[in-house]
């Protein structure tokens, strides 16, 4: 999560100082959080993609919903690149997992 904020505040040319970090980096925490609590997803970390999916969809309306109350902004580009790149975080290596447990 933070990575993609640093890489966010980098491409726009925004300061990587712990601050900025934070102000840009909590809807997003806060959201995962939620999302780990709607998907009771601390019972069963490895719990693969159903807990994943869950995790994902409501990190980003959470997130997406945090960032419009705190006037930081919800583009349409924006959305899009936050749903492919959490996607691919909360999901691609449950997937991976999954794939290597089926095989052992």
């Amino acid at each position: 999560m933070v990575v993609f904020v640093a890489i966010g505040r980098r491409n726009h040319g925004e300061s990587s100082e712990l601050a900025g970090l934070a102000i840009t980096a909590w809807p997003f925490v806060t959201a995962l959080a939620v999302g780990w609590l709607a998907a009771t997803a601390w019972k069963r970390p490895l719990a693969g993609i159903p807990a994943g999916i869950c995790l994902w969809l409501v990190t980003v309306t959470v997130g997406m919903l945090l960032r419009a109350a705190s006037d930081q902004g919800t583009a349409p580009s924006f959305v899009i690149v936050a749903l492919t790149f959490l996607g691919l975080a909360l999901l691609g290596w449950r997937s991976l997992a999954a794939l290597i447990g089926k095989r052992a």
